[in-house]
């Protein structure tokens, strides 16, 4: 059996033509994805030595600080910064920022590198599962959860086989440490009758079609509001997935393409839905199939859509779930219709029809059973095995009613939830030069937040009132709100900051605020 190259060391290949072939990840490029060099050898040893060499010229300079005896905390930080971050997506980042810089290098970085022992990890990994977490203690626990220590261990193991890689050390410490087991999150599904309530609701609400789609293709979260028009043929019915868009601290939604290649698909729609679609397409003026109301030119932000699949949730009267778990219902209904794994794994974007069975195990196990059972008859000529005759489940349409909710008064403003710890309340009342104009208050909760709107309001109000008085139309606002005045003054003032928390932070406003003017306002500045 041949040997497996490790992690980092490239991979080596007999081509058809009778050459050997080298390759290895060098970096990433602007799209965040990997990029590769080769190197090409009449042998394999002569195309080992020059996969080495061409690493050699790719691999970042070394420190003088980089010695065997370097605390542990600062070659975790130089392999981070050098070696692993170069080839991370910007969310993949944060992940791991988050477990190096909070827990490793704090718990173990004033251990020498050629000191750290396996004990040393243990005991680590024994302090996180007990008393790990930094924040939210009163709801999760004092304890990170299985899948954090695990992750910490990733990072920690990663780290050190490179500094054996290099000579710094001459076995990796953290091979052999016992770890939390790896346990695959719960799935949930809807039922049949809470999707049709699901359904039901989400139409009330506006989010019909959105939510329609994902049940039929169970697309993943970031694939879905990333599609466009120009990717679906009204025709024929065809969907191709090839983007899909995410949300980062620093810059805010991007657009890349999916992480891998097989999640670059084409989706069959069944006419129906493609009728419905169609339908919707006429009300939706934008280049996006699902755009955000309130940023023009933008696909809906995939937190806004979560804070809204638990609203509609809890108004049908189902159960919570996760958005990805819908994408689980549409597996499970499509398995136990009858589809096999393989088309269902093309159209979930599985590098693999074993992952989908890895995932599905629960819906394909009576699926195998049935099928030996009848290959059985089929070979053995075995009676086949009676079994009690079930009742036919009938689907009965439901008599749900949507949730309609509490519709404000005209004049009173509207109050919008931002984030998790932010909402916004908004009045746009008419000026007397026939614009609207609105104007908006900030708050954590949305009771701070419906005691200070009234004071907008009236503040507004009595504005209105002494321009029509004195007939002065230039005192009428422009249509900007203070804060974004706030946000562009210390924009121009420090050009050289650029960090949005940091502009949140100097003009005492919430992130989110920063996001939806920033590009406007660098646009202007140049």
């Amino acid at each position: 059996m041949a040997r497996k190259r490790k992690n980092g060391e490239g991979t080596v290949r007999l081509r058809k033509d009778g050459r050997w072939e080298g390759r290895v990840v060098i970096g990433c490029d602007e799209k965040n994805l990997p990029k590769t060099k080769n190197v090409l050898a009449k042998t394999k040893s002569e195309c080992v030595e020059k996969l080495k060499q061409l690493q050699e010229q790719y691999t970042p300079p070394k420190s003088d600080k980089v010695k065997p005896e370097m605390p542990f905390g600062e070659w975790m930080d130089f392999w981070y910064q050098n070696y692993s971050r170069p080839k991370l997506r910007p969310t993949t980042r944060a992940g791991y920022e988050g477990r190096i810089y909070q827990h490793i290098i704090p718990e173990l970085g004033s251990v020498p590198l050629n000191q750290l022992t396996q004990n040393d990890l243990q005991q680590f990994y024994a302090r996180l599962k007990k008393s790990g977490r930094l924040l939210h203690t009163e709801h999760y626990g004092k304890g990170l959860s299985d899948r954090m220590v695990r992750a910490c261990h990733m990072n920690c193991r990663s780290a050190l086989e490179k500094a054996v890689q290099e000579g710094l050390i001459r076995v990796n410490p953290a091979i052999g440490c016992k770890l939390p087991p790896k346990k695959a999150r719960e799935m949930q599904v809807l039922t049949r009758e809470e999707i049709q309530r699901f359904l039901i609701q989400a139409k009330a609400e506006g989010y019909f079609e959105l939510f329609l789609l994902e049940l039929t293709t169970g697309l993943r979260r970031g694939e879905l509001l990333a599609l466009q028009w120009d990717d679906l043929n009204l025709e024929t019915g065809e969907l191709k997935i090839t983007k899909q868009v995410y949300r980062t601290k620093e810059d805010g939604l991007l657009i890349s393409q999916p992480k891998t290649k097989s999640s670059i698909r084409t989706v069959s729609l069944p006419p129906p839905l493609l009728a419905i679609l169609k339908e919707y397409k006429e009300g939706v003026n934008s280049r996006w199939m699902f755009p955000s109301p309130v940023k023009e030119g933008s696909p809906l932000d995939p937190a806004h859509i979560r804070t809204r699949l638990h609203l509609i949730l809890e108004h049908a009267q189902c159960k919570q779930i996760r958005f990805h778990d819908l994408r689980h219902t549409f597996a499970t209904i499509a398995l136990g219709n009858g589809m096999d794994v393989k088309t269902l794994s093309a159209m979930l974007g599985h590098v693999s029809a074993a992952t989908t069975l890895d995932i599905y195990t629960h819906i394909t196990n009576p699926m195998r059973s049935e099928a030996a059972a009848k290959i059985d008859q089929r070979i053995g000529k075995a009676a086949p095995q009676e079994s009690p005759a079930e009742p036919q489940e009938k689907w009965a349409m439901t008599t749900f009613q949507p949730y309609v909710g509490r519709k404000r008064k005209s004049g009173t403003g509207c109050i919008t939830q931002i984030s998790e710890n932010c909402w916004e309340g908004r009045y746009s009342p008419v000026w007397p030069d026939g614009k609207k104009h609105s104007r908006n208050v900030y708050a954590k909760t949305r009771e701070e937040c419906e005691t200070l709107l009234p004071g907008l309001i009236q503040q507004m109000k009595a504005e209105i009132r002494a321009i029509k008085e004195s007939g002065n139309l230039d005192a009428i606002p422009d249509g900007i709100s203070e804060k974004k005045k706030a946000i562009a003054a210390y924009m121009r003032k420090y050009p050289e900051v650029t960090s949005k928390s940091a502009i949140a932070k100097a003009v005492q406003v919430d992130k989110n605020t920063v996001n939806r003017y920033y590009e406007e306002i660098r646009r202007e500045m140049d």
